[in-house]
């Protein structure tokens, strides 16, 4: 018997990895997909995409324009898939120098560290002070010391470190909450900080390490501990280091990355 094994469409070859960020351990940090465009595509195949591979995002980049979706939505700003493209374009060798990113965030520029770790400079994200959001207590399940607005984010500072890494909060109730998301946050015991983000809202019920939450946890934290260059830990089940420095309206944040797949999406 002869079989036509012809496929009966086209199909292009876009290379796409996994990568685990805010890390130098594989299966830590958080995972993020990249995935290198030849050509353009529309916003529902990315979509797809990020819904296909389930991480809380997924990045795309063609030429120097990069976006990020999780697998409900497009966001304007994400580290750690930032992290994880600058990382597979240094590993394979795409990129040597200096790289900028043209975002919805506006141009973020990365470096590499002479130790291997990545640097990149994100818009600072101030904090400001607003009365208990209803609900909010109760659906984290602890009370906050402070609680402030960040752009779309509340941040929440709670009484202690064991308090944070203890939380077990009500997904559904925060995602009533008026926030795309909800930064947990406390002074450290081996790190300067600590926190847990949560955005059910957009279809990620607790991130692993949030570089974008940094932005405003930087500045925070700067102000209360009375210093520029800082360490926090996000203490998610995988957890990640964040080492971060506030420079007016930009922060610095660095950390290390890891590939742990790499192959070819066939469209």
């Amino acid at each position: 018997m002869q079989l036509d094994i012809r496929p009966p469409y086209t199909i292009a070859h876009m290379r796409l990895y996994t990568v685990d960020a805010f890390t130098s351990t594989a299966f830590q940090g958080n995972p993020a997909a990249v995935c290198l465009l030849d050509s353009p595509v529309t916003d529902g195949w990315m979509r797809s995409v990020a819904a296909e591979m389930n991480l809380s995002e997924t990045a795309f980049l063609h030429e120097d324009s990069l976006r990020w979706f999780t697998p409900a939505v497009e966001v304007t700003l994400c580290g750690h898939a930032t992290l994880a493209t600058a990382h597979v374009l240094y590993s394979t060798g795409a990129a040597t120098g200096q790289v900028e990113f043209r975002t919805a965030s506006g141009t973020l520029t990365v470096n590499r560290l002479p130790s291997g770790g990545i640097t990149m400079d994100f818009p600072a994200k101030e904090v400001t002070p607003v009365t208990l959001p209803a609900g909010l207590e109760k659906a984290l399940g602890a009370t906050p010391v402070r609680v402030g607005i960040s752009q779309l984010d509340l941040l929440v500072e709670l009484e202690s470190e064991e308090t944070v890494r203890n939380l077990t909060p009500d997904i559904a109730a925060l995602g009533s909450v008026d926030a795309r998301g909800v930064i947990v946050t406390a002074r450290g015991t081996e790190t300067d900080f600590v926190s847990r983000f949560f955005a059910p809202k957009v279809g990620v019920p607790e991130d692993p390490v949030t570089g974008s939450a940094h932005c405003a946890l930087s500045p925070y934290w700067s102000a209360r501990l009375g210093r520029a260059s800082l360490v926090g830990a996000q203490l998610s089940k995988r957890g990640g280091i964040v080492h971060v420095t506030h420079a007016g309206d930009r922060v610095h944040l660095a950390g290390n990355a890891v590939t742990v797949l790499s192959g070819t999406l066939h469209v």
